[in-house]
């Protein structure tokens, strides 16, 4: 029950940020060296999300948007203890890596975290090695971890836990995985219904386009 009412709760915090991603097709600007590979475009262009963020690595390290977007990275924010939506999506963009990989494209698996209280580096590094050897776990403080989601937009809320079971609460949030690529930042944002290939096919164009 309490899975349903998450995922119920998820999808109508997804709906309310529609607002901000708009669907569109063949209407890019002629000038965007990019618009061939777009299926969908950001209301007030793609520069309303990304920007920088400082958050701390499964390995402990402080890092900025700098050090981790040094090549094509596919980032979702999420978090450890999600019982179906993260593991799932997490995955697909996993398949989707290493179905680029076999034509020849290095893109890189982020998963951020939104519970920094509970996904410690350690926990991060465990969840993300499990996934995929590539994907890096990122967390850090409450302030941080806001300040990352802010910057893509995202949004996040802890639920109530049940009495007696506070350390089992879960998280709603949005559910989508963007794009970013060095010295340009967010290009693209895919949606949970976009299959790995689908997904390969479409950050292929864009880092082909970026070369």
């Amino acid at each position: 029950m309490i899975r349903t009412i998450a995922i119920a709760a998820a999808a109508i915090a997804v709906a309310g940020l529609g607002a901000m991603y708009v669907a569109g097709f063949g209407d890019a600007d002629s000038e965007d060296r990019f618009a061939q590979c777009r299926a969908s475009n950001v209301a007030g262009g793609a520069a309303q999300i990304g920007g920088p963020f400082e958050l701390v690595s499964e390995t402990g390290e402080t890092v900025t948007d700098k050090d981790v977007i040094d090549k094509p990275t596919l980032i979702y924010f999420g978090y450890t203890f999600c019982p179906d939506i993260c593991p799932l999506d997490a995955a697909r963009n996993a398949a989707a890596v290493d179905l680029l990989e076999e034509r020849g494209h290095m893109v890189k698996p982020v998963f951020i975290s939104i519970d920094p209280k509970r996904d410690t580096p350690e926990v991060m590094a465990e969840f993300t090695d499990y996934l995929h050897p590539r994907m890096l776990g990122l967390t850090g403080s409450e302030e941080q971890v806001r300040a990352a989601s802010k910057a893509y937009r995202t949004y996040y809320q802890a639920q109530e836990p049940e009495e007696g079971a506070e350390e089992f609460y879960l998280v709603d949030h949005s559910t989508m995985s963007y794009l970013s690529l060095p010295g340009h930042g967010f290009v693209e944002f895919f949606r949970r219904d976009v299959t790995p290939e689908q997904m390969a096919d479409r950050i292929a164009c864009f880092a082909d386009a970026a070369s």
